[in-house]
């Protein structure tokens, strides 16, 4: 399967399991793989043979940056079914989504999740 990809888009979100997590917030980054059949895109020229990417990061920045959740992995999910959902063209996503620097006595970088989902062709 042919795959878009978008890679870090950056919010601020407020997330996380403590209360206090989800006052202050954090930043978090999603990088994208939308995966479809390019082929008529490539050979056509036109835009509504594909999906817009920018389209699709915009979705995430609304589900980032909108109600509180408290895992990652409900995000991903939420983010996972509204790509699917918006996007009839797309087979398959797949994202990872990544608290930076998450509040741990430790010096990470990021944790993240990261999951594919396929559609269901029985929809």
């Amino acid at each position: 399967m042919d795959r878009i990809l978008v890679e870090g888009i950056e919010f601020h979100g407020f997330h996380g399991v403590p209360a206090a997590e989800r006052e202050i917030g954090h930043r978090y980054r999603v990088d994208l793989a939308l995966e479809l059949d390019l082929a008529r895109a490539g050979a056509t020229d036109e835009v509504e043979h594909t999906v817009d990417y920018g389209a699709a990061a915009r979705l995430v920045m609304e589900l980032g940056t909108g109600p509180s959740v408290r895992l990652v992995e409900t995000l991903a999910e939420r983010m996972a079914e509204r790509l699917l959902e918006t996007f009839p063209k797309l087979e398959a996503v797949e994202l990872r989504v990544a608290k930076i620097h998450p509040p741990l006595p430790l010096s990470i970088a990021a944790c993240a999740v990261q999951i594919r989902r396929v559609r269901d062709s029985s929809r």
